[in-house]
């Protein structure tokens, strides 16, 4: 391998997906491997690994496979060679837009969330008595792929 290409297990490594799911978003079409090595197995490019990203990063905030696919799209049209023309450019960046203002609006639904969680586990902490050694803090989960 020139350095080039990654197998399945290096991206699942880099991205913090499963094999599975990396499998799962190849066959409904979202990332497909640039290449295959003789022995036929999945290799992947830089570009791969940040369009797993996108994915990853739009899978907790509620984004359908659907709608992946549509950003991405738009987004693959937009950093093409060739370029869009400058009407479809617009078009193009007002999905964009659109899917930015999504995501925004859910980080700050995830934020009160946070903040009433945390208030919550401070109401918990109140009750507790004072002589228990506070438990370290907790990690938080890291949300299954």
């Amino acid at each position: 391998m020139d350095g080039k290409h990654m197998q399945i297990g290096e991206v699942a490594a880099r991205t913090g997906l499963s094999l599975r799911t990396i499998r799962h978003y190849e066959e409904t079409g979202l990332v497909v491997p640039s290449a295959r090595s003789r022995g036929g197995f999945r290799l992947y490019t830089e570009g791969d690994v940040a369009r797993l990203m996108v994915i990853r990063r739009m899978k907790p905030l509620g984004f359908t496979l659907d709608q992946m696919r549509d950003l991405l799209d738009a987004t693959d049209r937009l950093d093409a060679g060739d370029g869009p023309g400058p009407d479809e450019r617009e078009t193009l960046l007002e999905r964009v837009r659109a899917y930015e203002q999504t995501a925004a609006g859910q980080v700050e639904k995830l934020r009160v969330q946070l903040a009433r969680a945390e208030e919550f586990a401070a109401t918990l902490r109140a009750r507790l008595p004072e002589t228990l050694p506070a438990p370290p803090a907790a990690k938080v989960p890291t949300p299954p792929s």
